[in-house]
């Protein structure tokens, strides 16, 4: 089956418009562009054609090439013409469109991405919306644009400029492409069909230029001056990504135009192209990008035909960074919201956290100082329950006391109205025992935000054996509206992503307290990608938060738990993290870490309290063998969350866990990545190492099962069974 097309309509005035159709984004199949080549030609050969517009179906130009039909390209899968190098960039875009004896414009409108924009650079004129976005985001799926945007938007834009937009994946609207050459026009979208074939009249009668986008040079810097900017740009793209390659490589094809010319530009950037889509960066980014999309399909919920409720107001308990970082995102995305707190001065602070969130957006250009005063008037501050007795949804973000959240509920259930959601942001405790003492346990549910909670992207629903469908298709929407990915699990400590990564931390520990280099550990972590090491993520959380969720899992998982007194005594001399200035590290003004030479005595008392000595190997471990010792535990935890049916399906950990904890989306996920590695040799390891260091490493069931059979531990089970 076809899969999308274009249309070609000849008007009287001698324009063929040819219009792309692919529902939703008009993506680039490679049917649409087969189609679009086709319908080229004709234009092309018809005696009553003098110029060609090419523009997209329901107010969409393009999205950019069709993401799906990547997985035909690795398989090897595509025909053979579709296969070969430069078959879009050169034959498509470059002979059949720019090359045309006729000249042709672009209207869009909507969106102009990746594959989107590039056919519209192979246009002779480009005319825009004001709202329009352009830009060429492949580098976020580990590929370089690969119809031809490496040679063509640097001649329309400039080397700088083109680097900007392409390195780190930022599009420009209308008015600034208008203002950078990218686009020639500004029209209401009303007019965008009708302009461009006024324009593309006007070049047939030579009122206007008749420019190819790839022959332009004034643009382009002198080649002593593209040679300076190109190396500043690899500096910081070793900086800032030294594990991708994709990006130092799209700096060399753009360089290869400017140096040999934009047809030796456009050959290289099809080489490239065809070996960065096999690349194991592209299988995971593209694994992400599909990943993310699955996760608001959740199997018994969604596909029931519920449609989401309207949720009004929300009302916040506590005012803490938490619920402060909440509140402001649900009313930077327009919910009216209540803040309730115990007492006027907590209440004061609470109010004060979200005006400082906002105005941080003020600082840095997001945001109008007209606009937070619109957006905080969202927020009303109370000190009782009465003013909750209207409200639709309700998110507790106190402490993690198990009483005091489990009063709460019981309070919530007098004050609130009847179908009023019951939401907890507990980041560990069991929803049972928090709903505990309440009757409506259908309408219970966690609403798990990640600190941060206005920054961070992932938002942990997690559901009861009693939370309804239809509560859980209202705060799906919710995580929409608010622009977060949701993630369903089911419920237990931890839930999945601080369940699956409680050994992170924990083997880290372990390490050290056997004769590892915390400052080893966290460098080594850090290469791997992780945005910081784990003792550096202790301090920034704070000791106080990090006790109060480790005790859940030492309490609840005391066979595969390591229990360290590191952290206990380090308290002791109040010692507690990146706010006292003093924890793994010592922190400067600047709020620098800096590695404390004090550290070694806490580690000498820390040993002597476990009766731990000392391992000579674990003294000189490599970089890789700390990636694994630390993240294997990870794996197998991840194992044991899917066994046991908290996550649905394999994708949502890897979500969860780029998401939550910063893991590198360009290694695809936590299961992803240990699918590549292969679950004998994770399997071995482990056993290896729990013969030595005991139960904390011994291989959950699942893992073991997969590894027997050597199977993915992505794979689906053949009888899941279920705790949701």
């Amino acid at each position: 089956m076809a899969k999308g097309r274009t249309v070609l309509e000849v008007g009287a005035d001698g324009v063929a418009v040819i219009t792309l159709i692919n529902p939703p984004v008009n993506s680039l199949s490679f049917d649409v562009l087969l189609s679009l080549k086709e319908n080229y030609e004709q234009a092309l050969r018809r005696d009553d054609v003098k110029a060609i517009v090419v523009t997209g179906s329901g107010g969409k130009f393009s999205g950019g090439f069709d993401i799906s039909a990547f997985g035909g390209i690795q398989s090897g899968k595509m025909k053979e013409e579709q296969m070969k190098p430069g078959f879009i960039s050169i034959e498509i875009v470059t002979d059949t469109l720019e090359g045309a004896k006729k000249p042709s414009v672009a209207a869009i409108d909507g969106l102009a991405l990746g594959g989107g924009l590039e056919v519209a650079m192979g246009c002779h004129a480009r005319i825009s919306t004001s709202t329009a976005q352009l830009g060429l985001p492949e580098l976020q799926l580990g590929i370089i644009p690969g119809f031809g945007g490496t040679q063509r938007l640097p001649r329309l834009v400039g080397l700088t400029k083109s680097l900007e937009m392409i390195l780190m994946s930022k599009p420009v609207k209308g008015d600034e492409a208008h203002a950078l050459g990218l686009v020639d026009a500004i029209v209401p979208a009303n007019e965008l069909v009708s302009t461009a074939r006024s324009w593309a009249l006007d070049i047939v009668e030579c009122r206007r230029p008749w420019v190819a986008s790839l022959h332009r040079t004034n643009k382009l810097e002198s080649l002593g001056e593209a040679r300076e900017i190109l190396k500043f740009a690899r500096a910081q793209t070793r900086k800032q990504a030294p594990n991708l390659k994709h990006p130092l490589v799209c700096i060399d094809v753009i360089e290869e135009g400017i140096v040999y010319g934009p047809r030796a530009g456009l050959w290289k950037e099809a080489e490239a192209f065809q070996e960065l889509v096999q690349s194991d960066t592209c299988k995971s980014l593209v694994h992400i990008f599909f990943a993310q999309r699955g996760t608001l399909k959740v199997p018994g919920v969604t596909d029931r035909g519920l449609v989401p409720r309207r949720i009004n107001k929300v009302a916040i308990l506590g005012g803490g960074l938490m619920g402060s970082g909440i509140a402001t995102a649900l009313i930077l995305s327009n919910y009216p919201v209540i803040l309730k707190e115990v007492n006027e001065k907590f209440l004061e602070a609470g109010i004060g956290r979200v005006k400082a969130n906002l105005q941080s957006r003020v600082k840095k250009g997001k945001m109008t100082q007209e606009k937070l005063e619109k957006t905080l008037s969202l927020l009303k501050g109370v000190l009782d329950y009465e003013s909750l007795r209207d409200v639709d949804m309700v998110i507790e973000a106190v402490i993690e006391n198990v009483s005091l959240k489990r009063k709460i509920f019981a309070d919530l259930e007098k004050y609130c109205p009847p179908n009023c959601i019951l939401a907890s942001n507990t980041s560990t405790i069991d929803l049972n025992l928090i709903g505990e003492e309440t009757k409506s346990h259908d309408r219970i549910i966690g609403a798990h935000f990640f600190s941060p909670a206005h920054v961070m992207p992932l938002l942990e629903i997690v559901r009861t054996q009693k939370t309804s469908p239809q509560v859980i298709v209202d705060l799906l929407d919710v995580g929409k509206r608010i622009k977060k990915t949701p993630v369903v699990v089911g419920n237990c400590t931890g839930f999945a992503v601080n369940r699956m990564f409680f050994p992170y931390t924990q083997a880290a520990f372990l390490l050290v307290e056997r004769g590892s280099d915390i400052y080893q550990i966290d460098r080594a972590i850090t290469k791997f990608g992780m945005p910081m090491g784990p003792f550096r993520l202790a301090d920034l959380v704070g000791f106080g938060v990090a006790i109060a969720t480790g005790m859940q899992f030492v309490e609840n998982f005391p066979e595969r738990s390591y229990k360290s007194m590191l952290i206990p005594l380090m308290q002791e001399d109040k010692r507690l993290g990146e706010n006292t200035r003093k924890g793994f590290y010592v922190y400067d003004n600047k709020r620098k870490a800096n590695p404390d030479p004090e550290i070694k005595k806490y580690i000498e008392k820390a040993r002597n309290i476990s009766g731990v000595t000392v391992d000579p190997k674990l003294m000189k471990l490599s970089d890789k063998d700390i990636v694994e010792m630390t993240f294997f535990p990870v794996v197998n935890e991840a194992c044991r969350v899917l066994d046991e049916g908290i996550a649905v399906k394999a994708s949502d950990l890897d979500i969860a866990a780029v998401m939550g904890m910063g893991f590198p989306p360009y290694r695809g996920g936590i299961i992803f990545w240990a699918d590549s590695l292969g679950s004998k040799y994770i399997c071995s390891r482990l056993e290896e190492w729990s013969m030595m260091y005991g139960q904390f490493f011994k291989p959950c069931a699942y893992l073991a099962e997969r590894a027997a059979k050597g199977a993915l531990l992505s794979a689906p089970k053949e009888q899941a069974k279920s705790r949701l």
